[in-house]
């Protein structure tokens, strides 16, 4: 069975070598690099205690320094698993989700016929270059001249030039024995819908090879020198050989370049890639005139894990960006993202290493911010959050987007993000106020402060309280999600003291959109937990005895009963936190200018929190004998200032 053309190195570019090779053997930690793409290990070939078989994953090939065992994924499967060439590439290809191809007798002469468009492409290489150092030429060097480009530059990247002549490069590759059709198959030509002869794509432009990661030449793309040209920028069209959307301008030489810095660039251009490259950059790469695709960002994430998207600091710049986070989120694994450097207002990377070389240039790159914060950016850039309508708008918006991301753990990480970004955008900014004299009634404000803290039940077992408080909460959310769904902006705003249990409310904003209608809901709700938290939440939660017989949290109890105690207990506990903070807030202000507006707080506070206290006191009255002895037991335990817990 012959495979058709381009399969193989697409198969090789989506396969990652140190996922297939990591099966067979066990990494070498101290020699490993992962970010590098850089793998060390035992050679799988012969027996050995050092790790002497070397990996390079960026690069698709491995090397045994002991028994010189070398090839790619394909080789190391057929040399690990004793299969033939067809079958280990069946294997690979299950792995890297492509579907193999139907049986093609004509497979053999499409990657023949293909060799001989590559041969028809290098020729059209050799003829540009000639070209860009002719009479005719001049403007063009001319204008490469006022980019600052060395000639070392335009040599290693090849630049030619394309005569403004509608058959220079057909009639110089039919006279080297090249038929019209080669020269269309390959995109340097043009064949008319009439019949008549073809002529040239590219005229009067400077030229840019386009080589994919193997070196091969498959496209071009052309800079146009009349300004009154219909397209500045001219790429190939689509061919045998050229895919627009799988393909990245610098490819090879990026790649290798990633490997030694650590580092990837994605840039908008091909003159940015260039300059780049000439101020030591040389691990950048571009899109091809079009926006990044999902087959592009593939191939930027086998070069590096977390690309940084270098972008001009125009309208348009900032629009490829914003599309590109849609794209990305999605795709998103853990230690795959991307970060966004924004040039300056009106600049590209060529202008600010021409004015400011390339100290500036690196930081700018070092202050590139992650995605996330990119995407904050969009939903609250030019928008006012003035009412709680506009602001229920933006969570609808944020959480719209963040569905959009397939793991998890990064789901429920971007939401931890944006829930603290979020606060920051409407936290209560306190005034600052002058210092000044402290003033003779100051002293009994801060008494009036200090006996409402007094005067709370709580506060002689502050943290096993809080603690109760905010299990009986979350077993309450996991018991009917539901309840907590309908009540999600309490949950967001409910401050939890007690640190251990931060991570159970974390992941129940998480999942709480999770669709539950099919199954059972309380057991299922906290085996989805479980599956973020490694532990079942709710057997952690019911571990206080006090919980373990709380009336209205057993597992067969009416929701209505378990959702009537969650908002209580949330209206309780945000009426406690808010009091002290209140009070903690109004003491920090004892320092500065003292007025009668401080000690109005301060009573107000104090009253709220004993309000507050009152209700803790008085809950479970209506719940019968069983609600009863709970808050019997609760009292006896906060008495003591006892935490019980069952030995895991």
């Amino acid at each position: 069975m012959s495979l058709p053309p381009g399969f193989l190195e697409e198969l090789r570019n989506r396969a990652s070598l140190s996922q297939v090779v990591g099966r067979k053997v066990t990494w070498e930690q101290k020699k490993t690099n992962t970010a590098k793409g850089d793998f060390w290990a035992p050679c799988p070939f012969h027996s050995e205690k050092t790790a002497s078989f070397h990996v390079d994953d960026r690069k698709g090939f491995y090397y045994c320094f002991g028994c010189h065992e070398k090839g790619d994924a394909i080789s190391f499967i057929r040399g690990t698993e004793n299969v033939g060439f067809m079958e280990a590439v069946e294997i690979l290809a299950r792995e890297a989700g492509m579907t193999m191809p139907a049986r093609d007798p004509q497979a053999q002469q499409k990657m023949d016929r293909n060799k001989e468009l590559a041969d028809v492409m290098e020729q059209a290489v050799q003829f540009y270059k000639l070209q860009y150092n002719t009479a005719n030429a001049q403007a063009a060097r001319d204008y490469i001249k006022t980019r600052g480009l060395s000639q070392d530059t335009q040599n290693t990247f090849e630049i030619g030039f394309a005569p403004n002549d509608r058959g220079a490069l057909s009639q110089h590759l039919r006279g080297k024995g090249v038929d019209e059709a080669k020269i269309v198959d390959a995109g340097l030509a043009i064949k008319p819908d009439d019949g008549g002869a073809a002529f040239d794509r590219f005229r009067g432009r400077i030229m840019f090879p386009i080589r994919n990661a193997q070196g091969r030449c498959t496209a071009f793309g052309g800079r146009a020198m009349d300004p009154n040209a219909r397209a500045k920028y001219l790429n190939s069209n689509e061919t045998a050989l050229f895919d627009k959307g799988r393909s990245l301008y610098n490819h090879g030489p990026a790649r290798e370049a990633a490997g030694k810095v650590d580092s990837l660039i994605v840039a908008e251009g091909y003159m940015d890639v260039i300059a780049l490259a000439q101020y030591g950059f040389k691990h950048a790469v571009a899109p091809l005139g079009t926006a990044i695709t999902e087959g592009q960002l593939a191939l930027m994430w086998r070069m590096h894990p977390e690309p940084i998207i270098a972008l001009d600091g125009d309208t348009a710049g900032l629009r490829a960006a914003l599309r590109l986070i849609d794209l990305a989120l999605p795709l998103l694994e853990a230690g795959k993202s991307l970060r966004f450097c924004i040039m300056p207002e009106g600049q590209d990377p060529d202008d600010v290493l021409k004015a400011r070389g390339a100290s500036a240039m690196q930081e700018l790159l070092d202050g590139a911010v992650p995605m996330v914060n990119l995407l904050w950016q969009r939903e609250i850039e030019n928008k006012n959050f003035d009412s709680p309508e506009r602001r229920a708008a933006l969570d609808t918006s944020l959480r719209s987007a963040i569905q959009k991301i397939q793991d998890k753990s990064i789901r429920h990480h971007y939401g931890q993000a944006i829930k603290e970004l979020r606060f920051q955008l409407f936290a209560p900014q306190r005034q600052t106020q002058q210092r000044g004299q402290f003033k003779p009634w100051a002293k009994q404000a801060k008494q009036l402060a200090t006996m409402g803290a007094k005067a709370s039940m709580l506060a002689a077992s502050t943290d096993t309280a809080m603690r109760l408080r905010e299990s009986v909460i979350l077993a309450a959310a996991i018991r009917n999600p539901s309840a907590a769904l309908q009540n999600e902006t309490a949950m967001e705003k409910c401050p939890i003291t007690t640190p251990d249990l931060t991570e159970i409310m974390n992941a129940l904003l998480a999942n709480l959109h999770t669709d539950l209608s099919n199954t059972d809901t309380q057991n299922s709700f906290d085996d989805i937990l479980a599956q973020s938290l490694g532990y079942s939440p709710l057997d952690r939660l019911l571990e206080l005895k006090p919980l373990h017989n709380h009336p209205y949290l057993r597992k067969q109890v009416n929701a209505e009963l378990t959702k009537r105690t969650l908002e209580e207990e949330l209206a309780k506990h945000s009426a406690l936190i808010g009091a002290s903070n209140e009070i903690k807030e109004a003491e920090q202000d004892l320092t500065g200018l003292v007025d009668e507006g401080l000690t109005w707080r301060l009573k107000q506070a104090a009253l709220a929190k004993g309000k507050a206290t009152r209700a803790v006191e008085e809950e479970g009255t209506a719940a019968g004998e069983d609600a009863s002895a709970m808050s019997k037991e609760l009292q006896n335990m906060l008495d003591n200032q006892i935490w019980v817990k069952k030995k895991h």
